[in-house]
């Protein structure tokens, strides 16, 4: 049986929080509910720290979703305990300008493996085709990728006076600017820092460059939701962030759990949306046909689910891997499907930026103004 969300919804609205008499969906309890077929996610939060109420809780979700749902729904409800908000607000982690940047965009995954580095490169490069001045920081500071990407593993940042002081000056490649640890590491040295000595590092490839003027500064994070991620986020006054997931359930857990790290109360990053790669597969010799290999739809539904855009999907190609082996992303394949479909996810980002800048108080006072050729940003 086919599960719908607004069953459970309306299943929830029957039951109560332990010591509040409002109903579950409308006291806020409720903070998201994930349905997969006859599978139910269910997220509450509740302020009684006890073992009784967080039992009853549990239980009656179980029992009204059995009750008015379906009977046979295999239900898995994930329970937090958070105090009372009070007048002290918890700060929010705010970062410091850099002069120049207009728009800093993390892209993110909960999950490795799921091609966010290459979504990264190809989202710059698809940038800078559309006439942006763009910037990528690699900040997988334990796994960077981004100089065997743009094929820059032999080059080195030159250091310039600007102002008097000393800085890095980031490598060039297809119209990107680039910093990366790997251009400071031997191919086959291994980083082994703690946490300050990677933050450290990061901070100097963010203050201590010669960035320039940029339209957009592309962030391409580590997976997890770990230190380097709070680093970024303490350094850096982030615009928004893109979510990269495959369709298949356990990297729409994590994915699900990147998207609750930007959208914290003391985080607060605007989510721009999730990008589905390695939707399908079509053999050439089958243009026609395509095969979901790791899930239909799975990241478009948790997009739905989340109340977030869902900015695109991409096809498993062994195109888009040899472009990266080789250095030169699939995005700069003019004509292809496959740079098609990076321009469109590269248009629906630049649409969500637009969206949430016009909504909320943006990185600097910006306006991006031309949306059909996307080719101009207006200060």
């Amino acid at each position: 049986m086919k599960i719908e969300k607004q069953q459970v919804m309306k299943a929830l609205e029957t039951i109560s929080v332990p010591g509040h008499g409002q109903n579950m969906v409308e006291s806020g309890a409720i903070k998201n509910v994930l349905v997969f077929g006859d599978e139910v996610v269910v997220d509450v939060t509740i302020d009684n720290p006890s073992l009784q109420a967080k039992k009853k809780t549990e239980v009656s979700i179980l029992q009204a979703i059995h009750k008015e749902v379906y009977d046979k729904a295999q239900i898995k409800v994930n329970l937090k305990v958070e105090a009372p908000v009070t007048q002290n607000k918890a700060p929010e982690i705010k970062g410091k300008p850099i002069p120049g940047i207009d728009n800093i965009i993390a892209v993110a995954s909960g999950k490795g493996g799921v091609g966010k580095s290459t979504v990264t490169a190809n989202l710059a490069v698809s940038l800078a085709k559309m006439g942006f001045k763009v910037g990528l920081l690699d900040a997988d500071i334990y796994g960077p990728s981004a100089t065997i990407m743009f094929d820059v593993v032999n080059e080195k940042p030159l250091s310039v006076n600007v102002d008097g002081k000393s800085k890095m000056k980031p490598v060039e490649s297809y119209g990107v600017k680039i910093l990366s640890i790997g251009f400071f590491t031997q191919p086959d040295q291994a980083v082994v820092w703690r946490g300050p000595m990677a933050a450290k590092a990061l901070n100097q490839m963010i203050f201590d460059a010669a960035w320039g003027n940029l339209d957009f500064l592309v962030v391409d994070l580590p997976p997890g939701t770990g230190d380097i991620h709070l680093s970024i986020m303490q350094s850096l006054p982030l615009t928004g962030a893109v979510v990269v997931s495959t369709p298949q359930n356990v990297a729409l857990a994590d994915a699900r759990k990147g998207v609750a790290m930007f959208q914290q109360e003391s985080i607060n990053v605007p989510v721009l949306g999730i990008v589905e790669n390695m939707a399908y597969f079509t053999p050439p010799e089958l243009p026609e046909n395509k095969y979901h290999i790791f899930g239909k739809d799975g990241a478009k539904h948790l997009a739905e689910d989340l109340g977030i855009p869902f900015l695109g999907e991409l096809p498993l190609q062994q195109t888009i891997r040899e472009a990266g082996d080789i250095g030169r992303p699939a995005a700069l394949q003019d004509g292809t499907e496959i740079e098609t479909a990076f321009t469109e996810i590269t248009k629906n980002v630049v649409e969500q930026t637009v969206r949430r800048n016009s909504a909320l108080p943006p990185t600097r006072a910006i306006e991006i103004t031309t949306m059909a050729g996307c080719s101009a940003v207006n200060k």
